[in-house]
């Protein structure tokens, strides 16, 4: 009984800490990632960890720890109203949440055209959540949590902050913003898929060749999934990594954001981009700064990736020892 309550609790926990890595722990790498994404001004593209670490500790030295978490309430609410948006589509369409084990072409295509139109409604909120991560600590003006939906209601219906001419229509945003998140989540599922295969045989094998111990058969009841997820972020997130650079930019031309100086770590700079559309974006983007130019912030990424690495194996080494302890 106490190795059963300690199983529940256990699962409970692991999936905390996963939850805990990739949207608290991860953001200050998110902040930065997308800072030097947009700013197109940028010398030091930052494509490897040390870089992002110094230029961490400046932006931490010279305007406190706020400047490395900010946003991150916008991007819970995101995650709520994508949630919330499939939730509603799919219970008043016939469109499916899930695809079934037997599934056939046009399952898939209901599928990704719910993922899509949720994308859709997400969308707005999206943009002011990008707004608030990257918009500088020094200009910003205390907002509250709600600032976000009442950016992206604004944004719907043209009202707000003052935007300038070169702000692109949320129907222009629409095919680069659903084509990423549609392609992220085919190349996370099947990599998902993938990994889940080769655990799932690995694990069986060996429980053919030897007897399990009870430990180890607890572990291979939680982790293999967190790994396949874990694994399935990162390949869609390096993959896409070019395209998201295009989007964010795309998203923040004319909200006259000012972010912060990325080369130096103090000062701030105004984003006056004037791309008229995603094919000129990637355009500009390779004649001005070059192939790294869709790179710019990858050292953030890395970073984010090795802390939720190192957050799965510190967990793994705490649910072995309570276990072993306990049985």
């Amino acid at each position: 009984m106490k190795t059963e309550q300690l199983n529940r609790f256990a699962g409970f926990g692991i999936g905390l800490a996963s939850l805990f890595t990739e949207n608290v722990l991860a953001h200050p790498c998110i902040v930065l990632r997308r800072q030097c994404q947009v700013n197109y001004h940028a010398q030091h593209y930052h494509l490897t960890p040390f870089t992002v670490i110094n230029i961490m500790y400046s932006f931490n030295k010279t305007q406190g720890p706020r400047a490395l978490w900010k946003g991150m309430g916008s991007t819970f609410i995101v995650q709520g109203v994508t949630l919330g948006a499939e939730g509603i589509i799919s219970e008043f369409t016939p469109l499916p949440r899930e695809v079934l084990h037997k599934w056939s072409p046009k399952q898939i295509g209901e599928h990704l055209l719910l993922k899509s139109l949720t994308y859709v409604v997400a969308m707005p909120f999206y943009s002011a959540s990008l707004i608030e991560t990257v918009q500088s600590e020094i200009i910003r003006d205390n907002t509250g949590i709600l600032e976000c939906v009442k950016e992206g209601i604004g944004r719907v219906i043209g009202m707000g902050v003052p935007h300038s001419k070169r702000l692109l229509p949320l129907l222009s945003l629409i095919f680069p913003t659903v084509l990423h998140g549609v392609l992220h989540y085919i190349i996370s599922s099947l990599i998902q898929k993938f990994v889940l295969l080769i655990l799932k045989r690995k694990t069986y094998n060996s429980h053919l060749a030897e007897s399990t111990s009870p430990v180890q058969s607890m572990l291979d009841a939680y982790f293999p999934e967190l790994i396949a997820n874990f694994a399935a972020s990162l390949c869609s997130d390096v993959i896409l990594y070019p395209l998201e650079t295009v989007l964010h930019r795309l998203h923040i031309q004319g909200t006259r954001t000012i972010i912060d100086n990325t080369d130096l770590g103090y000062e701030v700079l105004p984003i006056n981009t004037q791309y008229e559309g995603m094919r000129d974006c990637i355009n500009t983007i390779k004649q001005e700064e070059g192939v790294f130019g869709f790179y710019k912030g990858f050292g953030a990424l890395i970073i984010q990736y090795t802390l939720h690495a190192a957050v799965l194996q510190i967990t793994k080494i705490i649910y072995s020892t309570l276990l072993q302890n306990n049985i």
